[in-house]
């Protein structure tokens, strides 16, 4: 093999030790983080949390979705005066407004 292309076939060649990779099997083997946002029509800090949770997903690994509270009305009796409220893999997390950074601190010590 010519000299040139020795580095690069190190570099193609696959380690076979997992570990050799920090973070690999963390990082591709762990839960996608749930977050639920309740909320209810006319809302506007409710949109607004909604909107900075669509822009954050770019940069982390987790899914949210939507309850209405006025659908359901053991929910509307719990969290009447306290939306929107965001719950992280099932604990309360923030209400009323959600700052970027910190959601993305909550997830990280939720990992």
């Amino acid at each position: 093999m010519p000299r040139a292309s020795l580095p690069l076939a190190r570099a193609l060649a696959v380690d076979p030790e997992p570990r050799a990779w920090p973070g690999a099997a963390r990082d591709y083997n762990r839960p996608m983080h749930d977050v639920v946002v309740y909320s209810r029509k006319g809302c506007h800090l409710c949109d607004v949390v909604k909107q900075t949770l669509t822009q954050i997903q770019r940069e982390a690994d987790f899914e949210w979705r939507e309850m209405d509270i006025d659908a359901d009305p053991e929910l509307r009796q719990k969290y009447n005066d306290e939306v929107p409220v965001v719950f992280i893999d099932g604990r309360k997390a923030f209400k009323y407004r959600i700052n970027a950074r910190e959601f993305l601190r909550a997830l990280a010590k939720r990992a």
